[in-house]
């Protein structure tokens, strides 16, 4: 950790954010297929109705094994449907473009634990959301023992994770900059963190696009002579303005309002063609780790906001889940580096978790010394074996 001195400042209002609970989930095989007959509850299919409003499924506990999803769109609207990890990030199956009066089906096998389904009318958003409890039916589902269909699960799932993501970035980035370009600071400082966590989560996949991520996410410290200065940073100046700041016009919010909003709808069509590999995942996760001690850790990425632990949360999500794709590969690999990962993530969690305020985090200059000491020793402690994860799974 580098000697950075944290800035100080009053406490302000806590923007909203979200504390990821870490988890497990073993593997779940997923495809999809159009449905050419009405589904029949008898068979076992799960009916799973869409509309504007609502996202029914028929059931709220199934037994363990192949789980057959009938999903109907009720709505106006093209809509997406999600089986989903308790912690509602890691996504385990999907079915898209789901056009209105159409049924697709999801297939998926699934062991024994709690899960989360959501629709997604307009392709928009984090969707409707509800609990599916999967009980033991003493028929547990074994992974596959192919070594490639583990890897290509892993990157189906992460591609999928991805996606829901950047869209969620999106409409997050749609709603912030309204309010920004409108002067509704409040509003503006509300979304800040909150619509920044889905940035965070995927930070390399936005890094590889080497003109997207300096328009979007550039520091003013980072900046080229003659460079224009957009995106996250340079309206974080402006809400949480330092002593003797010009404070933006009204045209020049509009300006950046609307270049965000571009920029991350460039950003979303980008990603939709990204192809990704086993070997992409695991350095994925180690560079998010990295983000975290070259940034979020000496708090110099947030420095007028001091939001930092939000982004700290949002990386070590983006890692875990790759990480958790791609663990029913490393078992067959390597079960004693699977294990130390989890406990690694684990205890990094937890000590994430000691800092959590509502539904946010305590802002980073309040931390003392020895709270950032710890923070940094348990992200040295995870990347040691996280460097691992690569090579084990390809190699």
């Amino acid at each position: 950790m580098s000697g950075f001195p944290l800035p100080k400042s009053a406490r302000r209002s806590t923007p909203l954010g979200l504390l990821a609970a870490t988890v497990t989930v073993p593997l779940l095989l997923a495809g999809c297929t159009d449905n050419t007959k009405a589904a029949d509850d008898a068979s076992g299919v799960i009916q799973v109705v869409s509309s504007s409003t609502e996202c029914r499924v028929s059931v709220g506990s199934v037994p363990s094994g192949n789980l057959n999803f009938a999903v109907k769109n009720d709505g106006d609207q093209v809509t997406e449907f999600y089986l989903l990890a308790s912690d509602g990030l890691r996504i385990l199956g999907e079915v898209e473009n789901i056009g209105p009066g159409l049924t697709r089906n999801l297939v998926v096998t699934a062991p024994a634990g709690s899960y989360t389904t959501a629709c997604k009318p307009g392709m928009q958003g984090d969707g409707i959301r509800a609990d599916l409890e999967v009980t033991q039916s003493g028929n547990e589902p074994t992974a596959d023992a192919d070594f490639q269909q583990l890897l290509d699960t892993a990157t189906a799932q992460y591609s999928a994770y991805v996606k829901d993501q950047t869209e969620q970035l999106l409409a997050g980035t749609e709603e912030f900059a309204a309010a920004f370009a409108a002067g509704d600071a409040d509003k503006a400082r509300s979304l800040y963190a909150a619509t920044r966590l889905h940035w965070e989560r995927i930070e390399p996949v936005a890094e590889s696009f080497g003109d997207l991520d300096p328009q979007l996410d550039a520091r003013e410290v980072d900046l080229e002579p003659g460079q224009e200065w957009t995106g996250w940073h340079r309206a974080e100046k402006d809400l949480y303005p330092p002593a003797e700041y010009t404070a933006l016009t009204a045209a020049e919010r509009t300006t950046i309002a609307d270049r965000m909003v571009a920029d991350t709808k460039d950003l979303l069509e980008r990603t939709r063609t990204l192809e990704f590999t086993a070997d992409k995942l695991g350095n994925g996760a180690k560079e998010l780790l990295d983000e975290v001690a070259t940034g979020k850790v000496t708090g110099e990425e947030e420095i007028w906001s001091h939001t930092d632990l939000w982004d700290f949360q949002a990386n070590v999500d983006g890692a875990r889940i790759a990480f958790e794709n791609l663990k029913p590969a490393l078992l067959q690999k390597d079960a004693a580096l699977a294990g130390s990962l989890d406990e690694q993530f684990a205890a990094l969690q937890a000590e994430l978790a000691t800092h959590a305020q509502g539904d946010g985090f305590t802002y980073y200059d309040q931390l003392s010394e020895d709270q950032i000491q710890r923070l940094a020793g348990l992200v040295d402690a995870l990347g040691e074996p996280l460097s691992k994860l690569t090579a084990a799974v390809v190699l």
